[in-house]
């Protein structure tokens, strides 16, 4: 079979090799699109990160409402200007307590305290050592660094000892997610941190996707691996998943935090978190303090998805937290098995390259703690009407 032809960017058109890269990846079969959703429809959500189901719990809708009556729409302005409230003291001070750690510092996305805590814990004449499967934040923050940066196998403490012990920079920083975001699978935080420790390096752990649903209370992996206030441990998190809202932050030793305010350029020239968000997301860790059983909650949740997929001839992974991974044979699979899927009612993500590698593409399923029997159900009748074909 012939290739198609590639469209040739026309000379002088500045936005020519642009539609040929569009025509590339339509052809491909990874072309992206937006596709805006109404604010209520009849589809079950197993796509987004509301992990706990508290984006629209009243609690913390309620709290969102009072913080901007209180403080208007915006912060106004950046972090050390006009842009911290008494909203984000509070809010710092809590997300400290509840993992275990000496201080927090908020910023206004996930993403950003990735890029702040990695690039102003290291630096020109630092290592970073990162695992292969980190966030697209990650990796980001890794490339903007400035610093040398080794890409270890994923998972593989060994490589990254070896890393370490080969390494000529006075600083090191080993940066890992907790739970990956793809696969779904916990990294193995003891071990890494008795590796950074012997070698004298920071353990940067990214909490995303753990905070909220790993733990008996959803404290987060790091607590859970008996971690939590550690000096070289340094935490990032963000508050737009379990906690249901908006923003990220970095928590750790008070030195740390410090040090953040004074050289992390994320957080300097940014503008503070919006007040609706962080009274928000300080709502919803109330309410995850006072329910503890919403971590549970989601983790059995994410085996009854299991449980199910397997019923019909797929191969998930085994959930650690609340997102399971189902692979699929090709990109044009994934995608065409998450649009039938949406055609029987049921919404979940659709992963393939470059978001992940190439022979990786898979569907993304999200337990949450509020998902229903009745909503298990419609999952099961949907997976039904699908083609086994599509997994390997």
């Amino acid at each position: 079979m012939t290739s198609p032809v590639e469209p040739l960017p026309v000379p002088g058109d500045p936005l020519g090799e642009l539609r040929a890269l569009a025509a590339q990846r339509e052809t491909a079969g990874m072309q992206r699109t937006l596709r805006p959703r109404a604010a209520h429809d009849d589809v079950l959500d197993l796509a987004s990160n509301d992990y706990l189901g508290l984006c629209r719990d009243p609690r913390v809708i309620e709290a969102g409402v009072v913080a901007v009556r209180s403080w208007g729409a915006g912060a106004t302005g950046s972090r050390l200007v006009t842009g911290s409230t008494e909203l984000h003291a509070a809010l710092e001070h809590e997300l400290a307590d509840f993992t275990g750690t000496g201080a927090a510092l908020v910023f206004s996305s996930g993403y950003l305290a990735n890029l702040g805590a990695v690039a102003a814990l290291s630096g020109p004449g630092a290592l970073v050592v990162s695992d292969a499967l980190n966030h697209a934040s990650v990796v980001d923050a890794c490339r903007l660094s400035r610093a040398d940066v080794v890409v270890a196998g994923h998972g593989d403490v060994a490589a990254i000892e070896r890393a370490l012990s080969r390494r000529t920079a006075d600083r090191a920083v080993v940066v890992t997610d907790a739970v990956f975001s793809v696969d779904g699978d916990l990294a193995p935080l003891a071990e890494l941190h008795a590796v950074t420790r012997a070698h004298g390096a920071l353990l940067v752990i990214d909490e995303a996707h753990a905070l909220g649903v790993v733990g008996t209370d959803g404290s987060g992996a790091a607590r859970a691996a008996g971690l939590a206030g550690e000096p070289d441990v340094v935490l990032t998190a963000t508050l737009s998943k379990s906690l249901g809202a908006q923003g990220g932050a970095v928590l750790g030793d008070p030195v740390v935090v410090e040090h953040l305010v004074n050289t992390a350029r994320a957080f300097i020239f940014d503008t503070g978190l919006a007040p609706a968000s962080v009274g928000a997301a300080h709502a919803a860790l109330t309410v995850l303090r006072a329910e503890p059983g919403l971590a549970a909650a989601a983790r059995d949740r994410a085996h009854d998805i299991v449980r199910l997929l397997r019923d019909h001839g797929m191969q998930p992974s085994a959930p650690q937290a609340a997102v399971v991974s189902a692979p699929m044979g090709s990109p044009a699979a994934a995608v065409a098995s998450a649009a039938r899927l949406l055609e029987r009612g049921v919404r979940v993500g659709c992963f393939r390259p470059p978001s992940v590698p190439d022979g990786v593409s898979r569907l993304r399923l999200t337990a949450r703690a509020d998902l229903t029997e009745t909503d298990l159900a419609r999952l099961d009748a949907a997976l039904g009407a699908m083609p086994r074909s599509t997994g390997t």
